[in-house]
């Protein structure tokens, strides 16, 4: 009787301390997530900062912010390359 209550108390731990490490792993993993959340929010931040300075007109600010809706940050960092390009062009 005694042991199993001890293999029971055992298999008890065993599983609290499965379930710790699971709690631990998906807290790691929330901080990465939340990690890399932060780092796209500071690029689309820089990028929105990127198309007020370059945009000389809204309907090209517009256009920036389109591309970067549904296109996203690649295309639109492409779009504001080839309106700089337009610009030095035109000086």
């Amino acid at each position: 009787m005694t042991l199993t209550l001890d293999n029971r108390s055992q298999n008890k731990e065993s599983s609290l301390t499965q379930a710790l490490r699971q709690i631990q792993q998906l807290n790691s993993k929330i901080q990465e997530l939340e990690q890399h959340h932060q780092d796209y929010v500071r690029s689309q931040q820089n990028l929105i900062s990127a198309i007020a300075e370059i945009c000389v007109s809204p309907m090209q600010e517009i256009e920036a912010l389109r591309i970067l809706i549904y296109r996203g940050e690649a295309a639109c960092r492409q779009y504001l390359r080839s309106v700089l390009v337009k610009q030095r062009k035109n000086s």
